[in-house]
């Protein structure tokens, strides 16, 4: 399905904002209890070390504080709407992203969760921008907020070793598709079949996942995902300057890049820093790239996700230049 807006309004990313838990779990922390060592973990995900949240820490705590970020990137202390993509909200009901609006002081502005695992913050970014293309808002917080540690069996090597608390956000604002950082188009997809490879099974309390198989279907759906947004907007594959994918395995970026024929420069991956976020993944990849220089005002961007469900999505987009602000919990 593809979302793109029949005018020439759009959303404009204006700010970027990140949370991250101060403590950091290293591969040989985890090999002190696991059957496991730093190079094997490294060889199979590029993942060095990830970020734990201490205990107390809700998921809302993260997205307000990357959230919070994100609107002092913008330079603006209010929004229209807040959407919240999480596989871990505070609580099944009600939704986390009022208390995040509220949090923030934005007493009265719309706020819905969206869950769509790995994939959710391509969904929602996907929502909001075209709620914004539509005029039904002005502006809109997009955060990825994720707390995996609550849901990971720390003695499952399988999933211990990959995932990671943190969090991420952008702000937009609606402007023309001319501007640099105009969110473009989105494609996105589903295969229900595919559900119990990456699933929390009812009436338990942890993750399992499937890795290979995951592999198996996740490449393939990246690559024509980021294929078909890109031929949407005109562009080629080789036209993409920096290919932001969710940070699952490094192995995984890598082979979609080679399948859309791009080279590794133009890849952007944190994930030995910070692991698999989920949901949080992108927006901390595009802010550790702009940290880095790694993508500058006018490039093309493709965000590309996969996750459970299954889904997938990517949304092609201009960046703005827009510098992060990193959020503390503090």
């Amino acid at each position: 399905m593809r979302t793109q807006p029949t005018n020439d309004r759009c959303a404009v990313v204006t700010g970027l904002g990140t949370c991250l838990p101060d403590r950091i779990v290293t591969n040989d922390d985890l090999a002190r209890h696991l059957d496991t060592s730093h190079a094997w973990i490294h060889e199979r995900t590029g993942i060095a070390r990830r970020r734990i949240a201490a205990p107390g820490t809700a998921t809302s705590d993260l997205a307000a504080a990357a959230a919070r970020a994100a609107l002092t990137s913008a330079e603006r202390t209010a929004c229209d709407l807040v959407v919240v993509a999480t596989t871990t909200p505070d609580q099944a009901c009600p939704a986390t992203a009022p208390r995040v609006a509220s949090a923030l002081g934005l007493t009265g502005a719309a706020a819905f969760d969206l869950a769509a695992v790995c994939s959710g913050f391509v969904y929602a970014l996907s929502v909001a921008s075209s709620m914004i293309s539509a005029g039904t808002c002005r502006s809109a917080l997009v955060v990825g907020a994720e707390l995996y540690s609550t849901i990971v069996d720390p003695g499952d090597r399988s999933t211990a070793i990959i995932f990671g608390d943190g969090a991420g956000a952008v702000h937009l604002e609606q402007g023309s598709r001319s501007d640099p950082g105009a969110v473009l188009d989105h494609d996105l997809g589903s295969d229900g079949d595919g559900r119990d490879l990456i699933a929390v099974p009812r009436g338990e309390r942890y993750l399992r996942m499937r890795g290979r198989e995951v592999y198996v279907q996740a490449v393939p759906a990246m690559t024509d995902s980021a294929l078909r947004v890109a031929k949407s907007v005109g562009w080629q594959a080789g036209d993409i300057d920096a290919f932001v994918g969710h940070q699952a395995n490094i192995r995984i970026l890598r082979s979609v890049a080679k399948r859309l024929g791009l080279p590794e420069d133009r890849v952007v991956a944190n994930i030995e820093d910070v692991g698999n976020t989920a949901a949080a993944s992108i927006p901390l990849a595009l802010a550790w790239a702009a940290d880095q220089h790694r993508i500058k005002r006018g490039d093309r961007l493709v965000l590309t996700a996969f996750g459970g469900g299954l889904t997938w999505g990517s949304s092609a987009l201009t960046w703005s230049g827009t510098r992060p602000v990193h959020g503390s919990l503090r």
